[in-house]
């Protein structure tokens, strides 16, 4: 969790050349090219629709990976890709994702209640707490699962999308080794195609943005920063705050003693 963490803080400060290059809608793309490729029907945060764009110029790339998918006798199921200011923000806050990392930082001090800044930071390194940190508001980046074109039942990578738990690292040595191989070859064959993995989710692959510079060495400016999308034409307006936290220290605060049963005057002590 430390190293996802700093891995977090590296991308908030990693230059940006926003490139201004649109995102184009992926069933409409995969439907044109022919390509088998499944959509979550389960909506986003605050029931809001999921918005299955991805940016323009790593369209092919995906379609391609795609394509082989479906050669294996696979098809990758799209969980999630661009995601507006307001899907990050409340993202972090999921009924399925605030309390299960409020239980693993509770374990990790034996049960105690942990301070604001310690939670920030276990949230922060499972869930983009600013728009420059989440590539997926960014157009460049697609959690995926994968299934079985002959039976539909999804490929065992050790645990279901959305996983929070020792179980959720690429490389996690909690999982059977059968599925760390089905993660490995998933992940290969991404690579073939130009998507790198965020190493902390078994389930995100993203290309030409931050993390993918990062991660490579590469020293270039990311060319893909955070957006705001016009859905209508898929042109991109570059988000100048995207440092900016999305969630306040009072809000987690509130959520953490409200998920807890705590209070008023133990929620102020925290």
């Amino acid at each position: 969790m430390d190293a996802a963490y700093r891995f977090m803080l590296a991308i908030q400060e990693y230059p940006v050349a926003e490139c201004g290059e649109p995102l184009s809608p992926l069933p409409e793309a995969a439907a044109s090219a022919g390509v088998k490729v499944f959509f979550s029907a389960l909506p986003h945060v605050r029931g809001l629709p999921r918005l299955f764009f991805l940016r323009k110029g790593i369209l092919e790339d995906f379609l391609a990976a795609a394509e082989e998918m479906n050669h294996r006798g696979w098809a990758i199921r799209v969980e999630d890709a661009y995601r507006t200011r307001e899907m990050q923000k409340y993202n972090a806050l999921r009924p399925e994702v605030f309390p299960a990392v409020l239980a693993k930082v509770r374990w990790e001090l034996a049960g105690a209640m942990p301070g604001i800044e310690l939670f920030r930071r276990r949230l922060a390194a499972m869930i983009a707490m600013s728009p420059k940190v989440g590539t997926h508001c960014s157009g460049s980046a697609v959690d995926v699962s994968v299934v079985s074109l002959e039976d539909g039942r999804e490929i065992d990578r050790g645990a279901p999308y959305l996983e929070i738990s020792e179980k959720t690292p690429m490389g996690s040595p909690f999982v059977p080794a059968e599925a760390q191989k089905t993660r490995a070859e998933i992940t290969a064959l991404m690579a073939w195609h130009g998507f790198r993995t965020y190493r902390f989710e078994f389930w995100h692959y993203n290309k030409g943005d931050a993390y993918d510079e990062e991660l490579a060495g590469s020293g270039r400016p990311a060319r893909y920063g955070p957006v705001d999308l016009d859905t209508a034409t898929g042109a991109v307006t570059a988000i100048n705050d995207s440092a900016a936290p999305l969630n306040s220290e009072q809000e987690i605060g509130e959520l953490i003693a409200r998920v807890m049963g705590i209070g008023g005057a133990e929620r102020r002590l925290s």
